[in-house]
């Protein structure tokens, strides 16, 4: 088995809470973040436009047993519904992987950190209904 190399990179071209970050400025958020932590970066996948499209997402999930880990640029990328994210969350640590969000400086490396994530997810969620 070939040894597993570093953090693949996520970004993406759709609005994020109501705004949009270019991808470059994405990009230099998430090699910062990696540099900061002493994780090997690996070039960013780009997410499809398309709204409601994780088919980017899905490709990095096949990659992870080659991979360390991925580091998105904001948790706010995953999707919106929470068994899907459960999903994701799941095959991450299964693959013995984390996964990282680079604006809110997350790291998910095990079951125990998935409630975090989730409640900021719960607490913007209402915050926007509001």
């Amino acid at each position: 088995m070939a040894e597993r190399t570093g953090h693949r990179g996520y970004i993406g071209a759709r609005p994020l809470n109501g705004s949009r970050t270019p991808q470059h400025v994405q990009n230099i958020v998430i090699r910062d973040y990696a540099r900061r932590k002493n994780l090997h970066y690996l070039l960013s996948a780009a997410e499809h436009t398309m709204p409601g499209s994780y088919m980017v997402l899905e490709d990095i999930l096949d990659e992870l047993p080659q991979l360390r880990g991925m580091i998105l640029y904001s948790i706010f990328m995953l999707p919106p519904d929470e068994a899907r994210r459960r999903e994701i969350y799941d095959r991450v640590l299964r693959e013995g992987c984390d996964l990282h969000a680079a604006v809110e400086e997350i790291t998910l490396s095990s079951q125990k950190d998935i409630q975090a994530v989730e409640d900021i997810l719960l607490v913007n969620k209402y915050a926007t209904i509001l």
